[in-house]
């Protein structure tokens, strides 16, 4: 096991500024909480002018490292940090970013607003109260749906990797906690998969484990709208889905694809009419799923119905984990990765509370409520 350097940790969150770019906002004068929620690298750019994100050029560990980072900011309701310089990186895959909608300190001369970060993923200013963002939140479900835009190309096509280039254990996917069974590359990214009517696209958010050379193994709950759209392409005799990962996805979508919206409500006409701007999105390069133009990384592939492995344990809510607490669950396999020049991946550590997901579950229960 990797020895933690805390005296890293220590520069990105204590007096030292050493390895620290120091934000002005002069020079992020073009950003605003609308764009933000609509762009993940502009929610970045909003962050900064708010000054709410650190960004750390110290070479940092995917092993443990980096989420020893991330929960400490989730404990602390510190600056957002970017992590400029992983170890392994390559091919411009990938720096990290962590506590996307995690709460933050709200003491004089720091970023201001508690909420800031989900609001600013939702277009609204940093001050917002909880009441503003559950009640937008809620109201998008009384507007008409608005159907994305589809674009012949977007940023996320920068770059892309083959089936035969691919090696998931070559890239700096992160082990976040000491007891997970395996490293997760998948904690806040959305999954894309179509019913085989194409009437109803669904983008979820479940946990991905990197299995082999191509391949994740992901949790997949029996209730959940993905079990749903699994059921009809079985039923339809098909021993394969049609499947994206998209990591670095505009914000708002990041919030809607957490939201326990109706069956056959599609997220990505959700996300235009909390908006109020249709979203952008591309097709594919290996099968016909349409994703975010401006996402970060993305991973193209299917959805096996045949073939299965062991997943877990995980340190899910609260960040427990439980001793032989792994289950056989399906593998997603990953025909071709496309990415921006300087990729992001975004990534959620669950430990003791703040975190994603008691921000992300707050807005559920209030939009469940109001149903």
């Amino acid at each position: 096991m990797a020895i933690l350097k805390t005296s890293r940790v220590r520069s990105a969150f204590g007096s030292s500024k050493r390895g620290i770019h120091a934000c002005t906002t002069a020079q992020f004068s073009h950003s605003c909480p609308f764009d933000a929620q609509l762009s993940f690298r502009q929610f970045l750019e909003v962050l900064r002018r708010d000054n709410d994100i650190v960004e750390i050029d110290d070479e940092i560990d995917p092993h443990l490292e980096a989420a020893a980072i991330v929960r400490r900011v989730s404990e602390t309701d510190n600056l957002a940090p970017l992590c400029n310089n992983v170890k392994g990186s390559k091919r411009n895959l990938w720096r990290i970013f962590g506590n996307s909608a995690c709460l933050r300190s709200e003491k004089p001369g720091e970023a201001s607003g508690k909420y800031g970060r989900v609001a600013i993923s939702l277009g609204l200013g940093p001050k917002a109260t909880w009441k503003e963002l559950t009640e937008k939140t809620v109201a998008a479900g009384e507007m008409t749906p608005l159907k994305p835009v589809v674009l012949p190309t977007g940023p996320c096509k920068e770059n892309s990797i083959s089936a035969q280039e691919i090696n998931l254990h070559e890239l700096p996917v992160p082990q976040l906690h000491a007891g997970d069974g395996g490293r997760y590359v998948q904690t806040y990214g959305i999954h894309v998969l179509q019913t085989p009517d194409k009437r109803w696209t669904n983008w979820s958010i479940f946990r991905g484990m990197v299995h082999d050379r191509n391949h994740l193994c992901c949790l997949v709950g029996p209730s959940q709208h993905s079990s749903m759209v699994r059921d009809e392409w079985r039923a339809a005799g098909a021993k394969e889905i049609p499947w994206a990962l998209a990591l670095g996805v505009p914000p708002a979508a990041n919030l809607v694809a957490a939201l326990p919206l109706p069956k056959d409500v599609s997220e990505g006409e959700y996300v235009g009419a909390l908006t109020g701007e249709p979203l952008e999105l591309v097709k594919c390069d290996s099968n016909d799923l349409l994703v975010p133009a401006s996402s970060e990384i993305v991973l193209e592939g299917a959805f096996l119905l045949e073939e299965f492995g062991m997943e877990g344990p995980f340190g899910d809510f609260l960040g427990m984990t439980f001793d032989g607490d792994v289950h056989e669950q399906p593998l997603f396999r990953v025909d071709k990765i496309t990415y921006r020049d300087d990729a992001i991946l975004p990534i959620s550590v669950p430990g003791r509370t703040t975190d994603e997901s008691v921000c992300t579950s707050g807005c559920e229960s209030w939009r469940t409520a109001r149903w």
